[in-house]
């Protein structure tokens, strides 16, 4: 959630929104979880369900020292760090808005809110992540790592992690599809070669609003999602949960799911 370049204009003439005509400090963590986490949604569901077993049978296949893992635009959502709890010795939870920031702290520095339990449940259905002996709270104080920053910049460090999880963030920050396409260039150059990836995607997405503001969102579909993925990505599997008619989102009609592995 993050920041880039000035305001361009659509090929009609109307004003594209980008990511740096929004101020991301007006996000209100304590709404958007209200709206889509105090109770477990059944898209969310079996995102999780699909996430936890991509990443438990990678490191099955690839058994080794503990992984370094980012999640990308983590905002106020803590399940993309607990799918890759039982992995990582360290994740990094990067995120631009000062207010999610906060929010993000207070459960690495205090105790994780009681609605991430059923999140928890529902990975422990796999024994991988039932096998984790000190509890999810307890290892993600351990091993998470807030950092405040800006997704484009991702790109103009050297640091590379072992696993990554970018969940609603390219296409929930822009009107742009240039600022979309950068957005999930930049998270899957931060990943190294052969690792294992999750990315989930607002399909047709118009905009959201937290709180009392308004923020933007690019129309994007599998087909827009794939064409980038396979710049980077050999073995994406792409997977629609939900449908049309599901007040989440103005525009809304499901959620896409990519999986797969950092090429070569």
């Amino acid at each position: 959630m993050l920041f880039l370049v000035a305001m361009t204009l659509e090929p009609s003439g109307s004003p594209q929104k980008l990511n740096c005509d929004v101020d991301w400090s007006l996000i209100d963590p304590e709404d958007y979880i209200r709206r889509n986490y105090l109770a477990l949604h059944p898209d969310d569901r079996a995102i999780i369900s699909a996430v936890r077993d991509h990443f438990s049978d990678h490191f099955q296949k690839n058994p080794g020292s503990p992984a370094s893992g980012i999640d990308v635009g983590a905002g106020p959502n803590i399940y993309p760090a607990l799918t890759m709890l039982p992995w990582c010795h360290d994740i990094t939870l990067f995120e631009r808005s000062p207010s999610n920031v906060k929010y993000l702290e207070s459960q690495r520095d205090g105790t994780l809110d009681s609605h991430w339990d059923k999140f928890w449940d529902v990975l422990c259905e796999n024994a991988d992540y039932g096998a984790l002996e000190e509890g999810p709270a307890r290892k993600f104080q351990k091993v998470a790592k807030v950092r405040q920053g800006n997704l484009f910049d991702l790109v103009k460090g050297e640091e590379r992690w072992d696993i990554g999880t970018m969940f609603f963030v390219a296409e929930s920050i822009t009107e742009s599809f240039e600022e979309f396409r950068s957005g999930v260039s930049s998270f899957m150059n931060a990943l190294e070669p052969g690792a294992p990836f999750a990315a989930a995607f607002m399909e047709h997405s118009l905009g959201y609003q937290v709180g009392r503001e308004d923020f933007p969102a690019i129309d994007v579909g599998e087909r827009e999602v794939l064409g980038i993925l396979k710049e980077y990505a050999g073995d994406v599997n792409l997977t629609h949960f939900g449908k049309p008619g599901n007040l989440v989102r103005k525009g809304y009609t499901g959620m896409i799911l990519a999986c797969g592995h950092r090429n070569n």
